[in-house]
Protein backbone atom coordinates (compact mmCIF):
# COMPACT_ATOMS: atom_id res chain seq x y z
CA UNK A 1 0.00 0.00 0.00
CA UNK A 2 1.75 3.32 -0.87
CA UNK A 3 2.41 6.01 1.69
CA UNK A 4 1.00 9.08 1.22
CA UNK A 5 2.99 12.63 1.39
CA UNK A 6 1.69 14.60 4.34
CA UNK A 7 0.15 17.87 2.87
CA UNK A 8 0.33 20.75 5.73
CA UNK A 9 -2.39 23.22 5.92
CA UNK A 10 -2.38 26.36 7.52
CA UNK A 11 -4.81 26.77 10.16
CA UNK A 12 -4.20 30.81 10.22
CA UNK A 13 -4.10 33.51 8.08
CA UNK A 14 -0.15 34.09 9.62
CA UNK A 15 0.26 30.13 9.16
CA UNK A 16 -0.40 30.78 5.89
CA UNK A 17 2.09 33.47 5.39
CA UNK A 18 4.73 31.00 7.20
CA UNK A 19 3.88 28.29 4.46
CA UNK A 20 3.77 30.75 1.74
CA UNK A 21 7.31 32.70 2.92
CA UNK A 22 8.84 29.81 2.28
CA UNK A 23 8.17 28.76 -0.96
CA UNK A 24 10.36 29.55 -3.98
CA UNK A 25 10.12 33.29 -4.89
CA UNK A 26 10.95 35.15 -8.00
CA UNK A 27 13.11 37.43 -6.20
CA UNK A 28 15.23 35.64 -3.49
CA UNK A 29 15.49 37.84 0.07
CA UNK A 30 19.58 37.57 1.31
CA UNK A 31 20.52 33.23 1.80
CA UNK A 32 19.97 32.51 5.62
CA UNK A 33 22.83 30.95 7.70
CA UNK A 34 22.35 28.72 10.27
CA UNK A 35 25.24 28.41 12.62
CA UNK A 36 25.19 25.06 14.71
CA UNK A 37 27.33 23.73 17.20
CA UNK A 38 28.72 20.24 17.58
CA UNK A 39 28.88 17.92 20.61
CA UNK A 40 32.45 17.89 20.74
CA UNK A 41 33.19 21.48 19.47
CA UNK A 42 36.44 23.37 20.71
CA UNK A 43 36.18 26.72 22.20
CA UNK A 44 38.54 28.04 19.36
CA UNK A 45 35.74 26.63 16.56
CA UNK A 46 33.21 27.94 17.98
CA UNK A 47 34.72 31.37 18.50
CA UNK A 48 35.75 31.53 15.19
CA UNK A 49 32.21 30.52 13.78
CA UNK A 50 30.82 33.09 16.49
CA UNK A 51 32.88 35.60 14.63
CA UNK A 52 31.88 34.78 11.38
CA UNK A 53 28.32 34.82 12.47
CA UNK A 54 28.90 38.89 13.35
CA UNK A 55 29.71 39.49 9.82
CA UNK A 56 26.52 37.62 8.83
CA UNK A 57 24.18 39.35 11.17
CA UNK A 58 21.44 39.80 10.60
CA UNK A 59 20.92 37.05 7.90
CA UNK A 60 22.59 34.15 10.42
CA UNK A 61 20.74 32.19 12.92
CA UNK A 62 22.74 30.68 16.09
CA UNK A 63 22.11 27.32 18.06
CA UNK A 64 22.46 27.58 21.54
CA UNK A 65 22.66 23.93 22.20
CA UNK A 66 24.85 20.97 21.55
CA UNK A 67 24.09 18.89 18.86
CA UNK A 68 25.21 15.22 18.00
CA UNK A 69 25.56 15.10 14.66
CA UNK A 70 28.50 14.04 12.15
CA UNK A 71 27.72 15.67 8.80
CA UNK A 72 29.81 13.39 6.78
CA UNK A 73 28.01 10.08 8.17
CA UNK A 74 24.58 11.65 8.72
CA UNK A 75 23.99 14.70 7.08
CA UNK A 76 19.53 14.68 7.80
CA UNK A 77 19.51 16.22 11.00
CA UNK A 78 21.34 19.48 9.67
CA UNK A 79 18.67 18.93 6.85
CA UNK A 80 15.51 18.83 8.42
CA UNK A 81 17.05 21.99 11.03
CA UNK A 82 17.47 24.30 7.47
CA UNK A 83 13.86 23.37 6.33
CA UNK A 84 12.46 24.14 9.87
CA UNK A 85 14.55 27.83 9.91
CA UNK A 86 14.44 27.97 6.15
CA UNK A 87 18.19 28.52 5.70
CA UNK A 88 19.83 27.73 2.82
CA UNK A 89 23.99 27.59 4.60
CA UNK A 90 24.86 26.73 7.68
CA UNK A 91 27.84 25.94 9.64
CA UNK A 92 28.94 23.43 11.99
CA UNK A 93 31.71 22.95 14.20
CA UNK A 94 33.23 19.96 15.92
CA UNK A 95 36.70 19.23 17.32
CA UNK A 96 38.24 15.57 17.79
CA UNK A 97 41.74 14.09 17.96
CA UNK A 98 42.27 13.46 13.89
CA UNK A 99 40.60 16.68 13.00
CA UNK A 100 41.17 19.47 15.43
CA UNK A 101 38.92 22.43 15.49
CA UNK A 102 36.75 21.92 12.33
CA UNK A 103 34.71 24.05 10.81
CA UNK A 104 31.88 22.45 8.25
CA UNK A 105 30.74 24.85 5.78
CA UNK A 106 27.86 23.60 3.37
CA UNK A 107 24.61 24.85 0.94
CA UNK A 108 20.70 23.27 1.23
CA UNK A 109 19.10 22.89 -2.13
CA UNK A 110 15.34 21.64 -2.27
CA UNK A 111 15.97 20.40 1.33
CA UNK A 112 18.73 18.79 0.82
CA UNK A 113 22.20 18.80 0.59
CA UNK A 114 23.88 20.64 -2.31
CA UNK A 115 27.28 20.42 -0.74
CA UNK A 116 29.97 21.00 1.88
CA UNK A 117 33.50 21.30 2.38
CA UNK A 118 35.12 21.04 5.41
CA UNK A 119 38.20 23.06 6.71
CA UNK A 120 40.83 22.78 9.44
CA UNK A 121 41.02 26.43 11.59
CA UNK A 122 45.04 27.51 12.09
CA UNK A 123 46.46 30.96 13.38
CA UNK A 124 42.91 32.32 14.17
CA UNK A 125 42.47 35.86 15.61
CA UNK A 126 39.29 36.79 16.68
CA UNK A 127 37.61 39.96 16.36
CA UNK A 128 38.04 41.19 19.88
CA UNK A 129 41.61 40.56 20.25
CA UNK A 130 42.09 43.86 17.42
CA UNK A 131 41.60 46.58 18.98
CA UNK A 132 40.35 49.22 16.26
CA UNK A 133 36.77 50.30 15.46
CA UNK A 134 34.44 47.66 13.95
CA UNK A 135 32.12 48.30 10.83
CA UNK A 136 28.42 48.79 11.23
CA UNK A 137 25.79 45.63 11.26
CA UNK A 138 24.33 44.75 7.94
CA UNK A 139 27.41 46.09 5.62
CA UNK A 140 27.83 44.75 2.13
CA UNK A 141 31.72 42.92 1.99
CA UNK A 142 33.59 43.49 -1.13
CA UNK A 143 35.16 39.82 -1.85
CA UNK A 144 38.74 39.17 -3.04
CA UNK A 145 39.95 36.04 -4.41
CA UNK A 146 43.22 36.10 -4.89
CA UNK A 147 45.17 33.03 -6.54
CA UNK A 148 45.08 30.98 -9.89
CA UNK A 149 43.89 27.88 -8.40
CA UNK A 150 40.77 29.49 -7.87
CA UNK A 151 40.12 29.72 -11.35
CA UNK A 152 42.39 26.25 -12.37
CA UNK A 153 41.07 23.76 -9.77
CA UNK A 154 37.90 22.00 -9.80
CA UNK A 155 36.95 21.65 -6.41
CA UNK A 156 38.54 25.32 -5.41
CA UNK A 157 36.11 26.91 -7.80
CA UNK A 158 33.50 25.52 -6.42
CA UNK A 159 34.56 26.67 -2.96
CA UNK A 160 35.00 29.87 -3.84
CA UNK A 161 31.35 29.87 -5.16
CA UNK A 162 30.53 28.40 -1.65
CA UNK A 163 32.48 31.28 0.32
CA UNK A 164 31.00 34.01 -2.25
CA UNK A 165 27.08 32.41 -1.25
CA UNK A 166 28.62 32.13 2.35
CA UNK A 167 29.51 35.98 2.54
CA UNK A 168 27.50 37.99 0.15
CA UNK A 169 24.15 40.06 0.84
CA UNK A 170 21.17 41.27 -1.60
CA UNK A 171 22.24 42.43 -4.67
CA UNK A 172 22.96 46.10 -5.11
CA UNK A 173 21.67 48.51 -7.66
CA UNK A 174 23.29 51.37 -6.65
CA UNK A 175 26.61 51.44 -4.95
CA UNK A 176 27.79 54.17 -3.35
CA UNK A 177 31.44 55.42 -2.15
CA UNK A 178 31.86 55.96 1.08
CA UNK A 179 29.21 52.56 1.81
CA UNK A 180 32.48 50.61 0.94
CA UNK A 181 33.53 50.34 3.93
CA UNK A 182 34.32 46.51 4.59
CA UNK A 183 36.26 44.15 2.31
CA UNK A 184 36.89 40.04 3.06
CA UNK A 185 39.96 38.70 1.57
CA UNK A 186 40.93 34.98 0.50
CA UNK A 187 44.16 34.04 -0.69
CA UNK A 188 44.61 30.08 -1.77
CA UNK A 189 48.00 29.04 -0.18
CA UNK A 190 49.53 25.42 0.18
CA UNK A 191 46.34 23.65 0.39
CA UNK A 192 45.10 26.67 2.44
CA UNK A 193 43.09 29.51 2.24
CA UNK A 194 43.89 32.50 4.57
CA UNK A 195 40.62 34.69 5.89
CA UNK A 196 41.34 38.14 6.32
CA UNK A 197 38.97 40.97 7.02
CA UNK A 198 39.68 44.98 6.34
CA UNK A 199 37.92 48.13 7.01
CA UNK A 200 38.05 51.06 4.15
CA UNK A 201 39.14 54.03 4.65
CA UNK A 202 39.05 56.81 2.26
CA UNK A 203 41.54 59.71 2.18
CA UNK A 204 41.95 62.81 0.37
CA UNK A 205 44.23 62.51 -2.63
CA UNK A 206 43.71 66.28 -4.07
CA UNK A 207 42.22 64.40 -7.04
CA UNK A 208 38.50 63.76 -7.73
CA UNK A 209 39.81 59.86 -7.02
CA UNK A 210 40.22 59.12 -3.07
CA UNK A 211 43.37 57.58 -1.93
CA UNK A 212 42.02 53.74 -0.36
CA UNK A 213 43.96 52.38 3.04
CA UNK A 214 42.98 48.76 4.49
CA UNK A 215 43.29 48.74 8.14
CA UNK A 216 43.17 45.12 9.26
CA UNK A 217 39.79 44.51 11.56
CA UNK A 218 39.53 40.22 12.31
CA UNK A 219 38.86 37.60 12.29
CA UNK A 220 41.96 36.21 11.05
CA UNK A 221 41.92 32.68 10.19
CA UNK A 222 43.84 29.98 7.66
CA UNK A 223 41.81 28.02 6.75
CA UNK A 224 43.00 24.27 5.43
CA UNK A 225 41.13 22.02 3.17
CA UNK A 226 40.34 18.84 4.85
CA UNK A 227 37.17 16.68 3.15
CA UNK A 228 34.69 17.87 0.52
CA UNK A 229 31.38 16.76 -0.55
CA UNK A 230 31.07 18.27 -3.93
CA UNK A 231 27.59 18.29 -6.05
CA UNK A 232 27.64 16.74 -9.67
CA UNK A 233 27.42 19.24 -12.76
CA UNK A 234 23.95 18.37 -13.48
CA UNK A 235 22.62 19.01 -10.10
CA UNK A 236 24.98 22.20 -9.53
CA UNK A 237 23.32 23.41 -13.08
CA UNK A 238 20.17 22.91 -11.63
CA UNK A 239 20.62 24.70 -8.73
CA UNK A 240 21.83 27.89 -10.61
CA UNK A 241 18.90 27.43 -13.17
CA UNK A 242 17.07 31.08 -13.30
CA UNK A 243 13.03 31.21 -13.95
CA UNK A 244 11.99 32.47 -17.67
CA UNK A 245 10.32 35.58 -15.33
CA UNK A 246 13.97 37.07 -14.61
CA UNK A 247 15.62 36.30 -17.97
CA UNK A 248 16.08 39.52 -19.52
CA UNK A 249 14.82 39.62 -23.28
CA UNK A 250 17.50 40.41 -26.01
CA UNK A 251 15.97 43.44 -27.97
CA UNK A 252 17.08 43.84 -31.35
CA UNK A 253 19.59 45.74 -32.66
CA UNK A 254 20.40 47.08 -28.88
CA UNK A 255 23.68 46.52 -27.52
CA UNK A 256 25.73 47.52 -24.53
CA UNK A 257 29.02 48.71 -23.96
CA UNK A 258 31.99 47.58 -21.88
CA UNK A 259 30.97 50.88 -19.55
CA UNK A 260 27.25 49.89 -19.53
CA UNK A 261 26.12 52.37 -22.07
CA UNK A 262 22.92 51.42 -24.18
CA UNK A 263 24.02 51.53 -28.35
CA UNK A 264 20.87 51.27 -30.78
CA UNK A 265 21.15 50.79 -34.60
CA UNK A 266 18.94 52.57 -36.97
CA UNK A 267 18.55 50.39 -40.44
CA UNK A 268 17.33 53.31 -42.97
CA UNK A 269 16.59 53.06 -46.52
CA UNK A 270 17.85 54.91 -49.29
CA UNK A 271 16.95 58.49 -49.17
CA UNK A 272 15.90 60.34 -52.25
CA UNK A 273 17.31 63.65 -50.83
CA UNK A 274 16.03 65.92 -54.55
CA UNK A 275 12.74 64.94 -53.88
CA UNK A 276 12.50 65.87 -50.17
CA UNK A 277 10.39 69.26 -49.40
CA UNK A 278 12.56 71.12 -46.78
CA UNK A 279 11.77 74.47 -47.57
CA UNK A 280 7.93 74.67 -45.47
CA UNK A 281 8.81 77.53 -43.26
CA UNK A 282 8.07 80.92 -45.08
CA UNK A 283 11.82 81.93 -43.86
CA UNK A 284 12.91 79.36 -45.88
CA UNK A 285 10.62 79.60 -49.18
CA UNK A 286 12.95 80.28 -52.03
CA UNK A 287 13.92 83.89 -53.27
CA UNK A 288 12.51 85.63 -56.70
CA UNK A 289 15.92 84.96 -58.11
CA UNK A 290 16.48 81.69 -56.80
CA UNK A 291 13.24 81.21 -58.85
CA UNK A 292 14.44 82.39 -62.15
CA UNK A 293 17.64 80.58 -62.07
CA UNK A 294 16.04 77.66 -61.57
CA UNK A 295 13.69 78.13 -64.18
CA UNK A 296 16.48 79.12 -66.45
CA UNK A 297 17.93 76.18 -65.64
CA UNK A 298 14.88 73.75 -66.36
CA UNK A 299 14.47 76.07 -69.93
CA UNK A 300 18.64 75.17 -70.91
CA UNK A 301 18.18 71.35 -70.07
CA UNK A 302 14.97 71.44 -71.93
CA UNK A 303 16.72 72.46 -75.09
CA UNK A 304 19.35 70.45 -74.40
CA UNK A 305 17.09 67.23 -74.57
CA UNK A 306 15.36 68.44 -77.80
CA UNK A 307 18.35 69.07 -79.71
CA UNK A 308 19.77 65.57 -78.86
CA UNK A 309 16.35 63.90 -80.08
CA UNK A 310 16.99 65.88 -83.51
CA UNK A 311 20.08 64.80 -84.06
CA UNK A 312 19.08 60.94 -83.15
CA UNK A 313 16.42 61.30 -85.77
CA UNK A 314 18.60 63.36 -88.50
Amino acid sequence: MPVLERVVRPTSHKGKKALLSKEPQLIETAKQTLCIKGSTSSKLAHDCMKDFYDLKKPDAQMMTKKNEIRPFEDISPIERFASKLNSSLFMFTSHNKKRPHNLIMGRIFEHTLLDMVEFGIENYKGLKEFKVPKISTGIKPMLIFNGDIFENNHEYGRIRNLLVDMFHREPAKNIRLKGLEHVISFTARDNKILFRSFRIFLKKSGTRIPRIELEEIGPRADLSVRRSRLASDDLFKQSCKRPKELKVKKKKNISEDPLGKTLGRVHMGAQKLNTIQTRKMKGLRKTMTERKQERKRKSLDSEESTTKKVKSVE
